[in-house]
């Protein structure tokens, strides 16, 4: 593995020089060297390593390597990393190693006990649930608390889960803002915070939202910062809430593109009358695994979602009008096989880490890169191959080039 270590010299505004944290860029050139190494290897308790075990997990993948001494040392980091990398574990193994739980020494000392130790704060549901699952997956022989809130669910059962005493809260910034108000969400104890897909909440106008949460927690205090991209605004929150913040970008030196290198990505040019018949078509490739459309509208995701069903396939439909409950369940029904294709609007997009994902199909053409890019990784995922298709219509050959 190869480091390269850089101190870069800032003039601010007012011309003062600042100098600026390390930052470490990793490249994965030799993941052979990385895969040598255990979790254990990174000082981990032992009750974390064993539940990843349990769950298959041994090695850290390159983010996790890079991730791991620098946050369990207690530094504040800025992680620039693609979708699919992994990073959860990343910062998702520290929070459970710093917390106290019920039955560790010194439980009884904290400001409030049974208050939340590690926020993790989220742009979407999806990935809320999908980043509670992972640590809970990672805290299986851990005596450490973890709950998801977040909207379009009761507030009944998540205020009962905060005053039966939590360690770790995953959720999205207005069901958290809402609860912190109302007094139910108690910021005291709160020693580790992590904003994850950073970018995301930006795009969605949760910035102040996550600011007024992050000033509500004890001046002192570690914070983890991850995004895919890094604009402006990202850039000064983390400058005000974070001290000496090293940088960790994972990046492969042969991979200079968006996207991961693994996935193959191969452009339509069809008309909106065809498109249902070559996605049925492209369904009946060989080898193909478990397949998900991205579709603009909700009307679009359900009507596709009918016609493949109609066509023999088993296809379900995840999007914006329906309830958050109808939304897990056809999520569930992906993940355990019951459906192997998922209809889904960009809602959906952030939240579906399903690791053997083989075809990602855009039924239409995308916006922006940006969603482009978070689309297409939700293929290719933790080291597998993927394809990602997209459709361009006649009308939309200009937005293309």
């Amino acid at each position: 593995m190869s480091e390269l270590h850089t101190h870069q010299i800032l003039t601010d505004d007012s011309g003062i020089e600042t100098i600026e944290p390390e930052e470490t860029i990793i490249s994965d050139e030799k993941p052979h060297e990385i895969e040598e190494k255990s979790f254990a290897d990174y000082n981990v308790r032992a009750d974390i390593v064993e539940s990843l075990a349990d769950a298959g997990i041994t090695h850290p993948f390159p983010i996790q390597a890079m991730t791991l001494p620098v946050a369990l040392s207690g530094h504040d980091i800025i992680g620039q990393a693609k979708t699919g990398t992994g990073k959860t574990l990343g910062f998702g193994i520290p929070a459970l190693q710093r917390v106290v739980g019920p039955d560790d020494a010194g439980y009884d000392k904290l400001a409030v006990p049974g208050a939340p130790q590690a926020l993790v704060i989220v742009p979407t549901r999806e990935l809320a649930v999908q980043v509670a699952n992972d640590l809970q997956n990672a805290s299986r022989k851990r005596n450490a608390r973890i709950t998801t809130i977040y909207g379009g669910r009761a507030y009944e059962p998540q205020v009962e889960a905060l005053q039966n005493g939590v360690e770790v809260v995953v959720g999205t910034p207005g069901r958290l803002i809402d609860l912190y108000k109302q007094k139910h969400l108690v910021l005291k104890n709160v020693k580790m915070v992590i904003l994850d897909e950073a970018d995301e909440m930006l795009d969605l106008g949760f910035l102040p939202d996550v600011e007024t949460l992050i000033a509500g927690t004890p001046a002192v205090r570690q914070t983890l910062l991850f995004s895919a991209t890094m604009p402006g605004p990202v850039i000064a929150m983390a400058r005000r809430y974070m001290t000496q913040p090293t940088h960790i970008r994972a990046a492969d030196p042969d991979d200079e593109g968006l996207t991961k290198r693994d996935i193959r990505q191969l452009i339509y040019r069809a008309h909106s009358m065809d498109k249902i018949e070559v996605v049925a078509r492209i369904l009946q490739a060989r080898g193909r695994g478990r397949t998900i459309i991205f579709t603009k509208t909700k009307r679009t995701a359900a009507k596709v979602a009918e016609e493949l069903v109609d066509r023999g396939f088993a296809a379900a439909a995840i999007h914006g009008d329906l309830g958050q409950g109808a939304r897990e369940q056809a999520l569930r029904a992906f993940r355990n096989n019951k459906v192997d294709v998922l209809v889904a609007t960009d809602v959906a997009a952030r939240g579906i880490d399903v690791d053997d994902v083989t075809h990602v199909i855009n039924y239409q053409c995308v916006e922006d890169e940006k969603i482009y890019l978070h689309r297409v990784g939700r293929t290719g995922r933790a080291g597998n191959k993927g394809t990602a298709v997209t459709f361009v219509d006649w009308d939309d050959m200009p937005r293309w080039a």
